[in-house]
């Protein structure tokens, strides 16, 4: 009877103790598109660089798009760089409604998206095939 009560005791520990680790890993991963992306938050990246004129904004897509907020100056002729490493996932089917582009990238390498020259306060935002991907660029 003392070794039942044992592996049940045991059992029920780590339930307990799963359920806490993905209960933990679920908070703020949530990749529903919700509409928190206009503020710029702590996990902003600075991702972009301005040559001979143009900015360049790099985004890695595969599980996912990474950083999800991205931070660019404003008024200057833009490009988004997407890039794909073994991606097969619907992060690989990106599409950005408002430059209206929409393409399924290919699995491994880059994909360059003219942004044209983005205003002030107006984010450009692209989703994945399905919804379950977003990310936001915000121009100041």
């Amino acid at each position: 009877m003392k070794n039942k009560t044992g592996l049940i005791i045991i059992f029920a520990g780590l339930a307990i103790a799963a359920g806490i680790f993905f209960i933990g890993n679920s908070k703020g991963n949530s990749n529903d598109g919700s509409s928190n992306t206009n503020k710029v938050s702590a996990t902003t990246v600075q991702n972009s660089e301005i040559k001979d004129g143009v900015q360049y904004i790099t985004i890695d897509a595969k599980g996912g798009y990474s950083p999800k907020v991205s931070t660019a100056k404003a008024g200057i002729p833009t490009k988004l760089i997407v890039r794909t490493n073994g991606t097969y996932d619907c992060s690989s089917a990106l599409s950005i409604r408002s430059v209206g582009f929409q393409k399924i990238l290919n699995r491994t390498g880059e994909e360059t998206i003219d942004l044209g020259t983005p205003v002030a306060g107006t984010p450009i935002r692209g989703v994945c095939g399905m919804g379950m991907y977003s990310f936001v660029v915000n121009f100041e």
